[in-house]
Order: C-alpha cells, then structure tokens, then sequence
C-alpha cells in the first residue's frame, strides 16, 4: 500500500508553493512515458562523437511508434559557442537542434529541450565567477529562447541538466546558486514573447536528486516565482550498490526496492500530492549495457524495470529512459533486448508476475531433483508454464503451493535432455496481466580457473565456467582485510576491478591492481549464480602480477 501523506501540515513544514496550472499537470501526463535521445546533442564535440548515428526522422517515427509519447533532447551548447561577451551559438548547430525538434514534434511527440553538459564543463564555476558564468548562461538561454519563442507548446524547456557547483561552502550555498539560474532562465523565456510567456518550464533540484533538503529548496524556488506552467524533475538510477553490482549487492532486493519507494515517495509528497507535477528525466540502471552483460543479472534488471513503472505510474510520475543506444539500436532500429522493452513497456500500464529466480541450475554430476522458485505475482493470478508451444502439465510437471512453484525431477530431466553445459530449455512462466516471466534450465559444472600471469595493466584468469555465470567478486588479504579499489567492501565493483564478459576468461582491471599492496597475496573469492564459490590467489610484484589456483 502506498504510504499515506499526513492529514495535516506540521509547524515546522516549509511553505506549500502553490500548485501548478491545470495545462503544466496536463502537459506532464501526456508526456508520459518519454524517452531520452542521449549521447547525441549532448555529445562532445557532435552529434556523432560518442557513436551513435545521425538522428532521422525514420528513428523518431520508430521511438512514436513504440508508444512513447515525448522526448528528452539533452544539448550540450557550450562547444558550439563563440566568444564574450555574445557567446553566439553556431548557426548551424542551432539548425541542426531545431530541425530534430521540429522532427519530432511534427512526429507528434512532446520535447523537452535542455541545456546538458554545460553544467560540468563551465556552470559549475558560478560560484567562484558568478557574473561571468550568469553572463554566459544568460545569454546561451536568451539565444535558444528567441529561436524556439513560436514553437508549439509541446515543446518544453529545461533549465539545465544535473546542476553542480565547484568551490563552495556546502548544499546552502549551493540552493542559492541554483537559483540564481532558475531566476535568470525563467526571466529570460517569460520575457521573450511569443509562446514562450506561457512554456512549460522544468526546473530541477540541485544535482536532480532527490535528497529531501534538494526537494524542499526546489519547492521554496517555486514559492518565490508563482509561475503556474511549471514542473520539476530528478533523476533515478537505482540503489547505487545495486545498479553498479559493489558490495555484493546483485538482487533488487527488499533495500534496493525500499530506497526506490523512498525516493518516489518523497518526490510525490513534495510537489505531486501538492499539485507539481513531475518529470523524472532520466532512469535506467547506472551499469546497464547490453555490450557488457553479466554486470547486472538479467532477471534482477526485469524486476527493478517492472517495479519502478508500477510505482512511478501509481504516484503520477512522468518516466523519461535514458538511452544512450544501449536499448535501441539506433542503426538497425530494433531493440537490444526485446524481452527487456518489453517488460519497460508493459509497466506502463499494468504489472507483471515474476519470480525469486529466472534461472534454474542442474548440477550435471548429481541426479537430477525437483527445484524451488518463489513466485512474486504482484496482484496477478499465475496461469501456468509453457515450453516452446507445448504447456507443461500442473500435478506433473510442476506443482504449486502458495507461492512456491515446484518444477519436478522428471520433468527437469525431460527438460535437460543430453545435460550438456549451458542453457538447456527456456520455460515461459504466465500470468494474468503483463509479460511472461522466463526461466532458463541451465546444466552446469565447477567452474575451472587457471595459473596465470601478466602485468599490472591487467590480468586475464583462463576459465572454464562450464554452464555457470558469474555474479560478483570478494577480494581479501591474507590477514583478513578488504582488498581491491573500494576498500569498505570485500565486495568489489564490477568493471572498475574485474568483469567476465567472455566465456573464456575473467578479467582483473589495472585499477585493481593499481590497488593492491605489493608483494601481499590477495585471495580471491569468485561467486557464481548457481551458488558455487572458486577462491583464486593473485600477488602483485612491481610491474608483474600472478595468479593460482592454489
């Protein structure tokens, strides 16, 4: 049950601003879900510079025709800018922004125009040359307000992206540097006629977190402009140790989904439950990537997806994923992972029954058991399995007691055929509302690790993983204490101090390396999803590294 908000004010409340217009909340709804086409406008220093493709309205019909009704259009302006004190934006970089706004808009979708990676590459100086950098915003926004004054109102602006400030004296002073900026942006766009008097303007909070001192001095802003076609917006990426895979944190879990409904909470009860609406302008998992799997188990990303459009959707949240062509493959124009969009797609409307585990794993040296999952329906009713187009007999090939679904030994053995190492079958568990939940029937052995040596610029591990999957890494010195990049952990971050995504080698990066004591034997402790542990020794010497088995 969604928490309640209280019934009345407490003393020490700040100030309720006052609600938005009708026409802002409307706005905001119908936007709803969006889409960021990151990595592209906001790409230093063009449009193709972090590898994606020209964008064409083929892709902005493509993004429409998967019910998306709005796109984000992040815009770095800074390096496309000449000098003071006009800092005249490109014609044609100008050009080019408006041309795929009007695109899109022409395409019927909603856009939500921004000023992007200015924040970290100059912005952040206004504390230290407030006049100059104010200057400079000022006249970066007068430009982008003059050319954009007569587009329709389906067209939004954003003040800037992800707002930080260097050298200064902590959140308090930086409250009051945002504003600065929000004053100037909503001073420039009101007072530059045309349909900009009326705009949808979105405001973030500092660093578009949504810590509750960032939220309650966003609200205070508001007060003081009484501007009703107002919205604001932060950002979600999950429970950091969960979206980045550190700590041993691999399972949305009951702390990864509390601090989800703890930030949507807090979002909701500050500005929605007040008549604001909300933008959440980006969300994804920090460490997603379809090039990269394994960093975030695939049926943890499913259920952290399936939640957080639930809970958005139930507290009036605007969604804007955050695609910098990990999901959509922007050259083919087919999605990375279907399976994965699907199940985005689907939260926007409804739940989806899932499971404690998309995976069940056979030991290929035991007989084959009955195996265990735990079923979350999530307000659905479970319908039964299906394999391929055959649907798997309840009573016989599986049993159902609460919400523990039983897959029998005879079945599995069935399902295994030659039990060779790998996938074996994938069974489709079905409910009554949502997307099938997958689960794959893996046969698996020891994983196999190997001698190895190399340098401190990295070492690959030959591995044998024999069917099984590589969930996280525990690093440790011999006298028992943490070794590895993140200190406070054994558990240390995937990428940053180890990856596997070859089926041949685990990787230790030159950052964990770089580490490590010299001459301390560091043991390595490798879990995998099937719940088998390998333990692995590596020493660095001066420039040279070796690893053992023993």
């Amino acid at each position: 049950m969604l928490p309640l908000l209280p019934a009345t004010a407490q003393a020490d409340d700040p100030p309720a601003p006052p609600p938005s217009a009708p026409a802002a909340r409307s706005a905001v709804a119908a936007m709803q879900p969006g889409w960021n086409l990151g990595n592209t406008y906001d790409a230093i220093p063009d449009e193709t510079s972090w590898g994606n493709p020209p964008v064409t309205r083929a892709l902005l019909r493509k993004v429409r025709s998967q019910g998306f009704k709005s796109i984000r259009l992040p815009v770095t302006w800074g390096v496309h800018q000449g000098s003071a004190p006009d800092y005249t934006i490109d014609p044609a970089w100008m050009a080019k922004v408006r041309h795929v706004a009007d695109m899109a808009l022409d395409e019927g979708l909603y856009v939500l125009l921004n000023m992007h990676h200015d924040s970290w590459m100059w912005v952040t100086n206004l504390s230290t040359d407030h006049d100059a950098v104010l200057a400079r915003y000022s006249a970066t926004w007068t430009q982008i307000a003059a050319e954009f004054r007569d587009e329709p109102q389906r067209l939004a602006f954003e003040s800037i992206n992800e707002p930080t400030f260097s050298g200064t004296s902590g959140d308090d002073e930086n409250y009051l540097l945002l504003a600065d900026l929000n004053r100037a942006f909503h001073t420039i766009v009101r007072d530059s006629g045309g349909e900009n008097t009326n705009r949808l303007l979105v405001l973030p909070t500092l660093y578009t977190n949504a810590d509750q001192g960032r939220l309650d001095a966003l609200a205070a802003e508001l007060t003081s402009l009484h501007d009703p076609m107002i919205a604001t917006t932060i950002h979600f990426y999950g429970w950091w140790p969960f979206s980045v895979n550190i700590a041993g944190y691999t399972r949305f879990d009951a702390t990864a989904e509390q601090d989800l409904t703890d930030t949507f909470d807090r979002v909701h009860n500050a500005f929605v439950a007040r008549g604001i609406p909300v933008i959440i302008g980006e969300y994804a998992l920090l460490a997603y990537d379809y090039n990269r799997p394994g960093i975030i188990e695939r049926g943890e990303q499913l259920k952290y997806f399936e939640f957080l459009g639930d809970y958005a959707r139930r507290w009036k949240l605007t969604t804007m994923l955050w695609d910098a062509g990990q999901f959509l493959n922007r050259g083919t124009l087919q999605w990375r992972d279907p399976e994965l969009f699907a199940q985005i797609k689907s939260s926007w409307t409804t739940r989806s029954g899932t499971a404690s585990s998309d995976m069940v794993f056979l030991a290929r040296s035991s007989a084959i058991t009955s195996q265990t999952l735990t079923l979350n329906t999530n307000g659905t009713d479970f319908q039964g399995l299906r394999h391929g187009s055959r649907n798997l007999v309840r009573g016989k090939d599986y049993t159902v007691s609460g919400n523990q679904l039983t897959l029998t030994a005879a079945a599995l053995g069935d399902l295994a055929g030659d039990r060779s190492y790998g996938v074996d079958a994938t069974l489709e568990a079905r409910f009554s509302r949502g997307v099938p939940w997958r689960i794959d029937v893996i046969t698996y052995g020891p994983p196999v690790l190997s001698n190895a040596s190399g340098s401190t610029t990295g070492l690959s591990i030959p591995t044998e993983f024999r069917g099984d999957r590589l969930a996280t890494m525990e690093a440790r010195y011999d006298d028992g204490s943490n070794a590895g990049p993140a200190s406070w952990t054994p558990y240390q971050q995937w990428d940053n101090a180890f990856s596997a995504y070859t089926g041949d080698s685990i990787k230790l990066t030159a950052e964990f390396f770089a580490s490590l004591k010299d001459g301390s034997r560091v043991t390595l402790t490798f879990h995998f999803w099937s719940g088998a542990s390998v333990t692995y020794h590596v020493t660095k010497s001066g420039s040279s590294v070796t690893g053992t088995t023993g």
